[in-house]
This record gives C-alpha cells, structure tokens and sequence, in this order.
C-alpha cells in the first residue's frame, strides 16, 4: 500500500485514526466539562492505566473538548524533576492575562495575576521571561506553603473565570511523578474550589498507583474523582481501530489479519498502530491479507524495541535490568516480591530498595501489597528478547567479581 495514505499513527500522545472503546469515559468527561462550564458540581477524572494504552490521547481529547465548550483549559505534563508550583505560573499567567481582556473580568483577573505574582515571589521561581504587569497582592498566596498558597492563586484564576462566564480546567498527564507535597496541594485546592462552587476542574492521568497516591496524600481524594481505568481494547473495540482507518482509504483487510493483529497486540492502543501502520506497508494489494501481518510483525516488534521498550531500558542500571529480567523469566505478571527476590539470589530487604527505584521511574507498580507488576505492557517479552542468556548465577557472580575488584 502506499506509505504516503498510511492511516495509522504510532507516536507518543498522537492521536489514532479511530479512538474505539473509550465512549463511556469521553462521555463523562464531557458532561463534567459542561456542568462546570455552568458552575454546576462535578466531578474530573484521574485516568488510570500502563504505558501505551493511550491516556494522553484521551487527555488530550478532554482538552479539546474543553476548548470547544469555551472553557480555559491548561494542560501540563509533570517532569520527575520540576515543581507543580514552577509548572503552573506561567499558564496560569497566560490564563490572567486573557480573562483581563474580558471587560466583566478585567478587575478581578488583575488582582488575580497580583495574587499569581506574590506566590511566585514566595516559592522563588524562576520562570524564565514571564513578567506581570501588576504588583504583589500582600498578604495572600505568599506564605510559602503550598498547600496553603496554591487554593488561593486558583481560586484567584477561578473568580476570574466565573466572571467571564466561563471555567477553567486543568489536565496534568503523569500525575504520579508529583512530590507527595505538590499532589496534597493539588487535591486540597481542588476540593475547596469545588466547596465554594467555583467552575473549577482537574483532569489528570497516571499509571496505576496514582489512585493509591491520591489515597495517602488525602483520604478524601476518592470522593473528588472518578478513577476511570484505561486498559487494553476489548476485542471488538481493537478491530474497529484497524479496520475502521483501513476501510476509511478504501482497502479492505480479512478476518483473520484482524484477528491476528489483535493477538499479537493484547488490544494495547499503541500497539495496534505500530501494527496497523507495519501491516500497511507490508501489503501490496487490497484486501490486507493475514500473510500481510505475519511480514509486518517482525518489523513492527523492530521498532517497538529500538524505540518504545529501548528508550526505557536505557534508563535502567544495570541491577534495575537483572531485576527487571528477573520478572520476565517469572512470565507476565504480576509477582510476589519474594519470587522475583529469589530469583535473583536476593534476600527481599536486598532487593527491596531496587523495586522501589524501579516503580519510582515508573517502570514498576504494585497492584496490591507484595505484587509487582511491570508498568509497560509486553516488556517482559522485549527483556528475554534483549537480555536472552541472562542466568541469575552468572550476573550474580560478576557483581561479586566486581565488588573484589
């Protein structure tokens, strides 16, 4: 098939061609994004789920929807290395700065940006080039403390907002690399913006330990999101992402290439592109044949381990890759830490602190006390692909030889 008509789009956050099986999650987003465009009570979301299974689309897709209904929306992304407080100023600036072209919010969204400003001034911040036009507000979101700070500068926002007859909501992707402190604050100011009927709402995706994160930052947090989990595509769902973008350009695919793709994929949403695009180009003629997808598989797992699985591989030490090697001579998962210890030649306090470094990466999560559980779908398979003569003695007795050295 022509490359150049190739529907399918594997790519971080890059929206697929047909967003199957995600209806009823769309669904309530939307209506939470029009209630609090009307200042009515509503609920956000923290969408839950691995790597790959397309959380950042969905995200991205709430945003829009956002943005269509008139509503303000800041989309972040937090880094494992940056401040919430650091991340918000600058788009919330943005945000001021347009509401105080509003002439029903000029006042209040000029007071905001002084509030926006003596918080930046108690944190410290270095923002680059933002500058404010206005001075300090004394006296509120200077304290220092954000959890006392940050309600008031999105309170400020949020009175603007209302005021403009508008909402502001706010989408933060990879909410789990938050500090425990910078997440308390966050779900704080969102309840009490939601107490005082604010048109207010947060969107946020993770992986899977976010809702328990939530939990110990504040036991409330359960009651202020839904908690939507977003997994592999039921099988229905996972044909119609291929079959619908292929018959869309007018080529048909069997039964059993579809079939097949499914199989190969586990229904993962980014796998299904990388799939979907390598059987495309592995076809000649109409209709896509099962033949087609059997060529496009070893190419399909050649980029997926050149890019998806090796750009987190790399970030591994080599004791985070013998662990991590060790999960997948025990199969996909979940297993009991002790297991994984044991096959490692390990005691479970050795390799306890390796765990934790791996699930604070994000590579990890544990789906209940004692269970780890890989964070990227099918990298057990890409590690015996990557690591095929990796025996527990042998690297156990080379990091013995080391440590004599």
């Amino acid at each position: 098939m022509d490359p150049r008509l190739n529907p399918f789009a594997p790519g971080a956050g890059t929206r697929p061609p047909e967003l199957a099986g995600r209806d009823t999650i769309l669904k309530n987003a939307e209506v939470a994004i029009a209630r609090v465009r009307r200042s009515r009570a509503a609920k956000g979301q923290m969408l839950l789920g691995l790597r790959g299974v397309g959380k950042t689309v969905l995200l991205n897709r709430i945003a829009e929807f956002a943005e269509d209904e008139g509503v303000l929306a800041v989309m972040l992304e937090a880094p494992e290395d940056k401040g919430l407080a650091e991340m918000l100023v600058p788009p919330l600036r943005r945000v001021l700065f347009k509401l105080s072209r509003t002439e029903n919010a000029k006042e209040i969204a000029r007071r905001g940006l002084g509030v926006l400003r003596a918080f930046a001034n108690a944190f410290k911040l270095k923002v680059g080039e933002v500058e404010f036009s206005v001075a300090a507000e004394t006296g509120t979101a200077d304290s220092g403390s954000l959890e006392s700070d940050l309600p008031e500068v999105l309170r400020a926002v949020a009175e603007a907002a209302k005021e403009a007859d508008t909402a502001l909501a706010l989408f933060i992707d990879e909410v789990q690399y938050l500090s425990g402190a910078d997440l308390a604050a966050l779900i704080v100011a969102t309840h009490k913006l939601t107490q005082k009927g604010l048109p207010f709402v947060l969107f946020g995706a993770g992986l899977p330990q976010l809702a328990a994160l939530a939990g110990e930052a504040k036991s409330y947090a359960e009651r202020l999101f839904e908690y939507p989990e977003v997994g592999p595509l039921a099988t229905e769902a996972a044909r119609a992402a291929i079959a619908s973008p292929v018959r869309a350009e007018n080529v048909d695919i069997t039964d059993e290439a579809l079939t097949e793709i499914v199989e190969k994929t586990h229904g993962y949403p980014y796998f299904l592109q990388e799939w979907g695009s390598h059987t495309w180009n592995a076809a000649t003629t109409s209709p896509i044949t099962i033949s087609d997808v059997f060529a496009a598989t070893e190419t399909a797992l050649a980029a997926l381990d050149a890019g998806f699985f090796r750009v987190r591989f790399d970030r591994l030490t080599d004791r985070e890759k013998d662990y991590t090697r060790a999960m997948a001579d025990l199969g996909p998962g979940p297993h009991r830490s002790g297991e994984i210890a044991e096959r490692l030649g390990l005691r479970v306090t050795t390799a306890g602190p390796l765990r934790n470094g791996l699930i604070k990466k994000g590579m990890l999560y544990s789906p209940q006390h004692g269970d780890t559980a890989f964070s990227v779908p099918m990298f057990d398979e890409f590690m015996l692909r990557s690591m095929p003569d990796w025996k527990r003695e042998t690297n156990t007795s080379k990091r013995r030889n080391t440590r004599k050295q």
